[in-house]
């Protein structure tokens, strides 16, 4: 039992064609979404410790330097992509926004 005479070489290419452009950019938006919600939360829980009493001067001034850098970072690789902030931010539908506003 067949459901038909199978495609064609052009008709398979023509199912496959994709926009690499576009994906790559949809891959990085996943990807850097990723990045900046593990960023925020790191951020938040530096917060914590340090509201704690947990670190020192010296780690506080560390973890400072480090959190700005990580934000540069993901500043140029938004640019580098055509991102935007917004952009990166899902939309969970009814449960809102997968990255809170900062």
């Amino acid at each position: 039992m067949s459901s038909g005479p199978e495609p064609g070489p052009v008709e398979r290419h023509r199912r496959l064609a994709v926009d690499s452009e576009s994906v790559e950019r949809g891959l990085a938006g996943l990807v850097l979404t990723i990045v900046e919600l593990l960023r925020q939360l790191m951020e938040r829980q530096a917060l914590r410790r340090i509201d704690q009493g947990d670190l020192s001067d010296e780690q506080i001034e560390h973890l400072g330097l480090t959190l700005m850098a990580l934000e540069d970072r993901m500043d140029e690789l938004r640019e580098h992509f055509g991102l935007s902030p917004e952009d990166l931010n899902i939309d969970l539908g009814p449960l809102g926004p997968l990255l809170p506003r900062e």
